[in-house]
């Protein structure tokens, strides 16, 4: 009896949550009011940049205006959530403030032009390989609110769509985003992910969604350390006396078995996940937890911009936690 109120006072021990204390206060406040801190001009080297140069048109009407006008303007769509048209007379207020010689795109040629721009995260280079924690979220593209479903239900016109983000571990940068409907497998785009990371990933963090065969084998392909809590019922697949080198599934699972599962993922840093449910929640606070295009295509350049946004805000600074 002793022994087991022991056992169960060690495991009482081990399980509570450590507190966290921010040791960069002033900083990080700074760099929360700098988020809103700025003076709004077109810079020269865009305004110089403006035109396209059509070099690469073989057929059809050619542009008027470079990708990087286009996505000048639709950034600070994103930016301020605004509509096309209001992002059309914001442009012009600017402009005409500045007083520039320079044409606005009408709303009807930017929502063209988002089909196909190509963008960019801007993610900081690294030297040597970094982990990556990744998750996935809903965002909403039309339907009803809150409020109409808690008093009355919800109705088949939801529909949603489903973000796919890999985030750096250490520097919390976004790596690489994905948007797909809503039925998509969270293992399925475990390829695009890592295709679409500039860097090299020697670590891949992710939840029990992620537990597949197809995920493991597409880490081992590419040398990757998987950080994934195996299912409760999960079984070893290649045994001990097997001459074969043990797989990291069998060796997640084995360590569940002797450590208990809190444990185990306290040991592995399997929390570090987390961190890319924060970049979700950022997301949803910043821009909302809708989208405001309707096709596919304008979809995933609204999705890349706002990830691009969040990129530059991490940049600018964020809170440094220690534990008390």
């Amino acid at each position: 009896m002793a022994k087991q109120q022991k056992t169960r006072a060690k495991r009482t021990k081990n399980t509570v949550k450590k507190q966290y204390k921010v040791i960069n206060w002033p900083e990080y406040n700074q760099a929360l009011v700098d988020r809103g801190n700025f003076t709004l001009w077109i810079s020269e080297d865009v305004i110089a940049k403006w035109r396209h140069e059509n070099k690469d048109m073989k057929v059809g009407r050619p542009f008027v205006y470079s990708d990087k006008a286009i996505e000048t303007i639709l950034t600070l769509r994103e930016l301020f959530r605004l509509t096309y048209r209001a992002t059309e007379g914001f442009v012009n207020g600017v402009v005409n403030l500045m007083q520039i010689q320079v044409a606005i795109p009408d709303f009807t040629s930017l929502a063209k032009r988002a089909k196909t721009l190509s963008l960019s995260l801007n993610t900081t280079k690294h030297k040597g390989p970094v982990a990556l924690v990744v998750d996935s979220t809903g965002l909403k593209v039309y339907g009803e609110g809150e409020w109409k479903v808690r008093k009355h239900g919800w109705s088949k016109r939801r529909t949603w769509r489903k973000l796919h983000l890999a985030v750096n571990a250490k520097t919390q940068e976004i790596e690489a985003v994905v948007l797909t409907d809503n039925a998509t497998d969270d293992a399925a785009m475990v390829d695009e992910l890592l295709n679409q990371t500039p860097n090299k990933v020697k670590k891949f963090g992710g939840d029990g969604a992620y537990d597949k065969w197809k995920v493991y084998g597409t880490l081992s392909k590419r040398k990757i350390e998987p950080v994934i809590p195996p299912q409760r019922n999960a079984k070893i697949k290649r045994h001990g006396r097997s001459q074969l080198p043990p797989l990291p599934r069998d060796e997640a699972i084995r360590g569940c078995r002797k450590l208990g599962r809190a444990e185990w993922k306290r040991q592995v840093g399997y929390h570090r996940r987390s961190l890319a449910e924060t970049a979700m929640y950022r997301a949803k606070t910043l821009f909302g937890s809708t989208l405001k295009n309707r096709s596919d295509d304008t979809q995933k350049t609204e999705a890349m911009l706002r990830c691009k946004i969040m990129n530059h805000f991490t940049k600018l600074g964020l809170p440094k936690f220690v534990f008390q």
